[in-house]
């Protein structure tokens, strides 16, 4: 809707619409001015009270020998970003957000004024993406500090910020943030359609949300098709290599696009470390996130078919165990994630006692009483133990549940079933795609230069390419 001649109706229409009179924290700030009435609009609580008298007292100032019209007001306010509005739903939005609205008498254009102070946490590091060398800032809930935290970063004039206003009810901002010339054009020109095109009432699961309404992914597939970080230097990063990323107000978590299951397994310890230093975390890592998926099955198989060689005779399950080892397995990996799970939600100050008692006293308790073999205890907490070593948490979960399915397959069919299903999970995997990118590039499509960085760290060199300016 328009703003119309008749300023009456639209004070109504805008504080109908804000609820100025059932909210206390929405304010109204009425003015004179040439003999011409001006009311200002604003959130108590998201404005900064200084630059918002500093706003009034602008108007104020303003010389009386001119014209009144709302371009005077407009030119001569003493601020950094300002925008007319003449849709009332529009300011509506705008205030909702932060913004003042200045509303003028006789004026078929108001003034928005960015005067938004939200209340926001410091910048502080990731509790999930810490690294011993390098920052250790992360975003937080405030969408401008994060994108002056990517600016920080990069200082190239190809970096292009492109805002979306999404939700029909609660419009949140949403932020698309790609180097120019870098990252594909058509593969930009699809994500903004999307982003277009998406029609919900609100955002208030945020990132996630997000993602599950522009990726078009089967609705079983439990593999991350996005990569999520906190760190300013991992975005940063993974512009130039050509990604995009969605920045989401009220969310600490950047999604990163197109990503594939390696793009998963990079943490950015390995680029602050030498070139030999990065490397072998690199593999160590990969051997984790190997040994978290076909440890235990393996161990499953070997015992079943008593195929253990001698140098691992220890690890063949106890006789006197009471339990059946197949039952003892799954116990243990779902033990595992009850532990997880509550350590996810006790508070950090008994966080460790909590470990001590559930990952001591009750593992102990369960062998002295013969629920689980020593072996099974040892090879699932080693399982776990890798599944911890993936960057993503994403992908560690996905892993897990792969894990589960392979243990069942082998319950049923023995090595049978792991062999069919691992060609069902590989053939599976070949067919991701993440925004048309094989989730298996560089392995699938094969590309040989991108595949031995994968498992090599090298040295950075003295090169610069040549870019459009």
């Amino acid at each position: 809707m328009k703003i119309t001649t008749n300023f009456n109706e639209n004070i109504d229409f805008i504080e109908k619409g804000i609820g100025l009179s059932e909210s206390y924290d929405v304010g109204r700030r009425e003015l004179k001015f040439f003999e011409k009435r001006i009311n200002l609009y604003f959130l108590t609580g998201m404005v900064d009270s200084w630059q918002l008298i500093e706003v009034v007292n602008s108007i104020l100032a303003l010389p009386r020998d001119e014209e009144y019209s709302p371009e005077l007001i407009y030119q001569n306010l003493a601020h950094h970003n300002l925008t007319l509005l003449d849709d009332l739903n529009q300011i509506i939005v705008e205030i909702l957000n932060g913004m003042a609205v200045i509303l003028l008498e006789d004026s078929l254009q108001a003034i928005s004024i960015d005067v938004r102070s939200y209340p926001n946490r410091s910048v502080d590091e990731p509790d999930m993406e810490k690294v011993i060398r390098g920052a250790h800032d992360g975003f937080t809930e405030n969408f401008h500090i994060n994108i002056q935290l990517l600016r920080r970063r990069i200082k190239d004039s190809r970096l292009r910020n492109k805002l979306f206003l999404i939700g029909e009810e609660s419009p949140t901002y949403v932020c698309l943030v790609y180097l120019e010339g870098v990252c594909d054009e058509y593969l930009l020109k699809k994500v903004k359609e999307r982003l277009d095109t998406v029609k919900t009432e609100h955002l208030i699961m945020t990132d996630k949300g997000l993602e599950e309404m522009i990726i078009r992914r089967k609705k079983l597939n439990p593999y991350p098709l996005v990569r999520y970080t906190e760190r300013a230097d991992t975005v940063a990063i993974h512009l130039y290599q050509g990604m995009f990323a969605l920045f989401v107000d009220t969310s600490p978590s950047v999604i990163l696009a197109p990503a594939t299951i390696f793009d998963h397994m990079m943490h950015f310890e390995e680029y602050r470390q030498t070139p030999v230093a990065g490397t072998y975390l690199r593999w160590i890592r990969f051997l984790g996130i190997f040994i978290s998926i076909f440890l235990t099955p393996i161990w499953l198989i070997l015992v079943r078919n008593d195929y253990l060689p001698g140098i691992l005779e220890m690890l063949t399950p106890d006789a006197e165990t009471k339990v059946n080892i197949y039952l003892q397995v799954i116990a243990a990996e779902v033990g595992v994630e009850f532990l997880r799970l509550a350590s996810i939600h006790t508070p950090n100050s008994l966080a460790t006692s909590m470990s001590l008692i559930a990952g001591f006293l009750l593992g102990d308790f369960a062998v002295n009483v013969g629920l689980f073999s020593i072996q099974t205890v040892l090879l699932v907490a080693i399982s776990a133990i890798g599944t911890y070593l993936t960057p993503s948490y994403e992908l560690g979960l996905a892993n897990k549940i792969a894990k589960m399915l392979f243990i069942v397959a082998i319950i049923f069919l023995d090595w049978y079933g792991f062999v069919i299903l691992f060609l069902v999970w590989i053939i599976y995997l070949i067919r991701l795609k993440s925004f048309g990118k094989p989730y298996l590039y560089p392995l699938i499509p094969f590309n040989f230069r991108r595949f031995i960085k994968i498992f090599i760290r090298f040295p950075s060199k003295n090169k610069v390419k040549n870019k459009r300016r």
